[in-house]
Formats: structure tokens, sequence, C-alpha cells
């Protein structure tokens, strides 16, 4: 695992434990306390997690405040074989909705392939890398841009979700846990995902293995609120949260797609 990656997943369990000690982290990521404790300095730098005698704890900010620019790399092999999967599933002449997110503006490239498709999109980075394709009825949906990230948000996003209806809306998401269901790290991101998953025929989520047995800030919906959820299956070492959270969206219905484009059961 590299560094980027290694810097996501140690975020994302800290932030899942509240409280996580250098050994804990230590076993889960296979690496040593040393190497965990220069990861928590560097996220610590970030304004990301507090470093506490033993381990680190997390603050009451979003995970997502890395940013847009910082986490684009995290995990970035995973992403893209997440996004290529996910392309797979939307039919060509279409309706999508686009949500904010790296894994999400990585899928706005692929989506060029499946046209003619009407694409609206809730980021500025998603509509820069669909803008003049051939084939794609762009629309960007109004709103606030929040800071670092580049979403749409906000009651003008709100408001112009409520007029519109879509085939699909492809949703990135910050955490989904067996007992919250979904959830993100930010309230007015979280809003707009609640108003957009109404507003679409079917949902699926696009999501790297990190999300997976984490809680976040703000529910967006139950576990059976989204059709299909494609993600990278994670690895043995992972927190047992995570197959749990699996078991427990298959329960729900949701149809799990692995990076490689295939169901599992």
């Amino acid at each position: 695992m590299g560094v980027p990656d290694r810097l996501d997943v140690t975020l994302r369990l800290v932030r899942g434990g509240g409280r996580v000690s250098l050994g804990e982290l230590a076993e889960r990521l296979g690496v040593s306390e040393m190497t965990v404790r220069r990861d928590l300095d560097q996220l610590q730098e970030q304004g990301l997690v507090q470093r506490v005698r033993g381990g680190a704890v997390a603050l009451d900010v979003p995970a997502e405040s890395a940013g847009f620019d910082v986490r684009a790399g995290w995990l970035a092999a995973a992403k893209s074989r997440v996004a290529k999967a996910a392309a797979a599933l939307v039919e060509p002449g279409s309706t999508v909705l686009l949500d904010a997110g790296t894994t999400t503006a990585e899928l706005a490239g692929q989506l060029a392939r499946k046209a003619p498709l009407t694409v609206a999109v809730l980021s500025l980075q998603a509509a820069a890398r669909l803008a003049d394709q051939p084939g794609i009825r762009l629309l960007v949906i109004g709103g606030e841009s929040r800071a670092g990230e580049r979403s749409l948000v906000g009651p003008l996003a709100l408001a112009a979700l409520e007029q519109l209806r879509f085939d699909t809306f492809v949703m990135s998401i910050g955490a989904v846990h067996h007992d919250l269901g979904w959830s993100e790290f930010d309230l007015d991101d979280a809003a707009v995902k609640r108003a957009a998953l109404h507003r679409a025929g079917r949902t699926i989520v696009v999501a790297d293995s990190t999300k997976l047995g984490v809680q976040a800030f703000a529910r967006v919906g139950a576990l059976g609120a989204v059709g299909t959820l494609v993600t990278d299956l994670p690895g043995a070492d992972a927190p047992a949260a995570a197959a749990e959270t699996l078991e427990a969206l298959r329960a729900a219905g949701v149809q799990i797609v692995n990076a490689e484009g295939v169901p599992t059961t």
C-alpha cells in the first residue's frame, strides 16, 4: 500500500473509531508503529486528526477536508477500476445525475464512451471533464461551490433537483455502515444526496473499500435506499466492520459489483 492510500485508510480508521491506538493502526495496516506515527503527524499537519499519547483521535472536521486535489491521488488505482465498472452500468440514451467526489470525477471521464447521454453534474470537476464531449448533453446543477471540493450544494442545488428526474443517480459516499447506513462528513453534501435519491429511478453508489464499515456525521439514507454498490472488495486485513457492512448491504437487497465489473453473492 502506497503512502497516499495508507493515509486515506488511516484517516478513516481514526474517524471510524473516534480514538485509535498506534498498535491497532499498525496491525490493521501491516506497518510499524514508527510508520504510523509519521502518517499521523502528516494528517495532524493537515488538521484532520489530533495526536494523543499512544494514538490519535478524530477531530470534528469533515474527513474530506483534505480537499479534492489532495484526495484525488488517494487510492487512485482502485477509484479508476470502480469508475470503469460503474460506467459499464450506464445505458446509452439515458439521463444521469453525477454526484461530486473524486471517484465520480474519474467516472465522468469514462462517460463519453457511453454517448449519447444527458448528464447533470453536481461538481465543477465533473463538468470540466464532460464539457464539449461529443454526444454528451451537459447540465450543470446550480448551487454554491463548496471551497476545496467544488461540489455544488445549498438551496439553489436543492431547488434545481426538484425540477428534474433522472434514470440513474451515480452517488459518491463518505461512509457506509451496517448500523447507520449511508452517511457523509458534510451536512450540505448529505442534504443534496438525500434530495437526489428521490429524483432518480435507480441509484448506483461508487466507493472504494475504505468507506465500508465507517460512520460519518450526517446520515444520507438506509442501506436499502441504493440499488447497486460498485466497490473494490476489502482484503483479509480489513476491519471486521467492513465485512459486516457488506453482509448487511446484501441482506438489504443491494447488488454488490466489484471493481472488475462482476456481481458478487
